[in-house]
């Protein structure tokens, strides 16, 4: 009896010290500073279990695997302890400080929320690799590579980042991605058009591969020193082989999802020399041709022409100043409009930079224009070039005389001053008016009166017509029947249309596009149906052999071709062949 009572107080005990145990509800993370190329692990863990779990969105990061459940149980000395994991794996979508949110939890009627937790994602790292990592064999035979032209240009010199992403013959990508741009920052930058590029073959790193040019981009540094340009990031979904056989002893091939990163490269930007640097030297480097034109060099007093400096070669030039004109003040001088015509490829920008003023003389005379200078740094003989243009003489034949003229004629080296607009100089210029109409139109008898009133005439014919047109192609029972099988067709083949060029997306498609039209046809259920079965049932339809045997050979593609490299042209062949195929069926079938 006394043995009985001890255990009753020893029970007690245990049960009230298991109810007083504190709930424990927390979030741990693998890490909370890591690259965009790597992968975050997640673990709420609790030490009671609860139900009704509610995990955080995870907003700015892809789920790659979980939830993953664990349960320890355990008891030492006397004491139970008791864990519950779920565990996640992340992978961030771009770089940024981000929160993962609380997740909750039910234990025992109440909930329970994890403190949120700080997470900072930086630019790609380098990963170290092992050769047991299942996706070792991936990471060997997918590079992104980004080839600079030039690492030591001079400043506002242009150079070229080309990103090329190289795959190994091995391997098949499916489908990519890009996580992370890179951010050229102390550049000018321009990106190239690269629509329309095609797979090529090269080598990398001594063995063949196949390449595609992602990105193309012209960059002109705008500060000296050593400059980082930070890397491209893609997230690639690919096929690679395996160590197994199907059954016809074709290489089985597996799914894998990499992060691969084109790296950090630094540009060392040198100063221009400052030994001969023109003090009007505004930047401009490259190769350049200067000159300035007047439209017309005779002409009378408020009469305008158009001065026109221009600019054009090969360098930066919208980066730059063109020279300012100076006039006398007898010339009346507005604004410069200026014009660019450039165009950027991968030798840089190309083209023409002008300003063209309209200058209106006031006075009859003859008025010089002095000679213009343009100064350039030379990349090919890296030294400053000094460009000038020859005199113009403007002519002004008539008008009144001046003082100031008279002056502008006697010497070149005249004071020139910017021009002070008169507010009231077109006042005299009336902007609206009140104009009525001498003589009245009728629209009676108008040719629009006369159209209008035969219109409904003349569209009698051409509704008999359209009728007549009808009522032939309503009695025409073998071509609307032909009619609607292509239309079916192309209605059950739509999404695996879009889909093609992506091999998993487009046989998926291909095959639910088949089923479905078997269901539609036939009136029933095809999930569980053996080709044996299709087979039979379109043969009481009545379907010619050979387009049954057709209808079942594509199926067995979609199913192998899960497992097998397939190119462009087999998918669009197979394709075809569906769409022949379903209108066969839907002409034959009774």
């Amino acid at each position: 009896m006394k043995f009985i009572k001890q255990i009753s107080i020893f029970l007690v005990i245990l049960v009230s010290s298991m109810a007083s145990a504190q709930v424990q509800f927390e979030a741990k993370v693998s890490k909370q500073k890591l690259g965009v190329n790597e992968r975050l692990r997640v673990d709420f863990e609790m030490n009671q279990d609860g139900d009704n779990f509610n995990p955080p969105d995870f907003a700015n990061f892809t789920v790659v695997g979980g939830p993953n459940q664990s349960v320890s149980n355990s008891w030492i000395n006397g004491v139970r302890t008791y864990k519950k994991t779920y565990s996640y794996f992340l992978a961030p979508k771009s770089r940024g400080n981000f929160t993962i949110s609380q997740a909750s939890i039910t234990i025992e009627g109440e909930t329970y929320k994890t403190t949120p937790i700080k997470i900072e994602v930086t630019a790609a790292v380098e990963v170290p690799k092992d050769p047991n990592d299942p996706n070792y064999l991936a990471a060997e035979n997918i590079h992104l590579v980004a080839e600079v032209s030039k690492t030591n240009p001079y400043l506002n010199e242009a150079i070229t980042v080309v990103y090329k992403l190289y795959v190994s013959p091995r391997i098949s990508v499916t489908n990519y991605s890009e996580i992370d741009s890179p951010r050229y920052n102390d550049f000018w930058s321009q990106n190239i058009d690269t629509q329309g590029q095609k797979v090529e073959n090269g080598t990398f790193n001594g063995e063949d591969y196949r390449y595609v040019v992602l990105r193309k981009t012209v960059l002109y540094p705008q500060k000296t020193g050593k400059l980082d340009i930070e890397p491209l990031s893609l997230n690639i979904d690919m096929r690679v082989p395996t160590n197994r056989r199907d059954i016809f002893g074709s290489i089985l091939m597996t799914r894998v999802t990499r992060t691969v990163s084109a790296g950090n490269k630094t540009i060392n930007v040198k100063p221009l020399p400052e030994v001969g640097k023109p003090l009007d030297f505004t930047g401009a480097v490259g190769d350049f041709k200067f000159d300035v034109n007047a439209s017309k060099t005779e002409l009378d007093a408020t009469e305008s022409l158009q001065l026109k400096v221009n600019v054009r070669g090969n360098g930066n030039l919208k980066l730059f100043k063109l020279p300012k004109v100076s006039l006398p003040s007898s010339l009346e001088v507005y604004e410069p409009e200026h014009n660019e015509s450039v165009n950027t490829n991968l030798s840089g920008m190309q083209g023409s930079i002008s300003d063209s003023y309209t200058i209106v003389p006031q006075y009859k005379g003859k008025y010089p224009i002095p000679s213009i200078s343009f100064s350039y740094f030379d990349l090919k003989t890296e030294t400053y070039k000094r460009l000038s243009s020859n005199e113009i003489i403007i002519n002004v034949l008539n008008g009144p005389n001046s003082n100031d003229a008279s002056e502008g004629n006697s010497t070149s080296s005249i004071n020139k001053q910017a021009v002070v607009f008169n507010n009231e100089q077109f006042a005299f210029i009336k902007t609206k008016t009140t104009f009525s109409s001498i003589k009245q139109n009728y629209f009676f008898k108008t040719n629009l009166f006369w159209s209008l009133l035969l219109l409904p005439f003349l569209a009698i014919p051409l509704a008999i017509l359209i009728r007549n047109k009808k009522a032939s192609r309503d009695a025409d029972v073998y071509g609307n029947r032909i009619r609607k099988a292509n239309r079916l067709a192309r209605k059950y083949l739509t999404n695996a249309k879009k889909s093609l060029g992506k091999k998993e997306a487009f046989y998926i498609a291909l095959e639910k596009a088949l089923h479905n039209y078997l269901k539609a046809k036939l009136h029933i259920e095809t999930s569980d149906l053996s080709k044996d079965i299709i087979n039979n049932l379109l043969k009481e339809k009545q379907v010619n052999n050979q387009v049954i045997s057709d209808f079942i050979s594509i199926l067995e593609s979609c199913e192998l071709a899960r497992y097998t490299p397939i190119d462009s042209v087999t998918m669009q062949e197979d394709y075809d062949k569906a769409a022949k195929t379903i209108s066969l069926i839907d002409k034959q079938a009774k």
